[in-house]
């Protein structure tokens, strides 16, 4: 995708990097979207290490992102970013109710970010990486960017960084799930959480602030309008 294609950009971006700056962050809530996800999770944990009982331990966490979803309503804020911490604590519940085993709230993040994973693997692989879909979001067409060697380089070396974080938590967190180790397994899920996508994307921030590919009105295809 040349830089003239990016002229249909319905935000006003100067450059390709700082688009898919703003739509990473979008796409995060910003920094109460990335502590309103950790919350649950710490609650939970916090609540298991004290009491060792897991039915108390899953109405304290599901009450925290409870009580983060009202607050987020009386404010009149959106409250995306609290009901997908709600829908994971809540599917993480279900999942230790149904077999009464305390670490089975952790297994639908382990297996959400190994799928997460593999597939941003995969888009690499086949060389349509996922973060070129960002900008594809950007310029309200999901795959001129493609045609651009440049950019569709620059969107892999991004997805590695964004893939890396996920991997790591299966790596970290599939032994300790095995080894039966919950407290260890709500330590690991916050450490590996906000602080590594935070980091993640201090990585990707870093290889953005290095280009500078100008967003510009694409040029008439005949040149100028002439006067009549």
């Amino acid at each position: 995708m040349s830089t003239a294609d990016m002229a249909a950009a319905p935000a006003a971006h100067a450059t390709v990097e700082a688009a898919v700056r703003a739509q990473m962050s979008k796409a995060l809530g910003g920094r109460r979207g990335i502590v309103e996800a950790a919350v649950p999770t710490i609650a939970f944990t916090v609540a298991f290490v004290a009491t060792s009982e897991l039915k108390p331990s899953l109405v304290i966490g599901i009450g925290s992102a409870v009580i983060l979803l009202l607050l987020r309503i009386a404010q009149r804020t959106t409250p995306q970013f609290v009901l997908n911490s709600l829908v994971g604590i809540g599917i993480g519940a279900f999942f230790a109710a149904r077999t009464g085993d305390a670490k089975d709230v952790f297994l639908p993040g382990i297996l959400y970010n190994g799928a997460y994973a593999a597939g941003m693997l995969l888009s690499i692989a086949v060389r349509w990486p996922i973060v070129g879909f960002l900008i594809g979001s950007v310029t309200g067409d999901p795959t001129a960017w493609h045609s651009d060697p440049a950019l569709v380089r620059l969107c892999s070396r991004l997805t590695w960084l964004l893939m890396l974080p996920c991997l790591l938590r299966v790596v970290v967190q599939l032994p300790l799930y095995w080894a039966n180790q919950v407290a260890a397994l709500g330590i690991a899920k916050i450490a590996l959480g906000w602080p590594l996508q935070v980091a993640g994307l201090a990585a990707m921030v870093w290889v953005l602030a290095r280009g500078r590919t100008p967003i510009q009105p694409a040029d008439p295809p005949y040149g100028p309008e002439q006067p009549a």
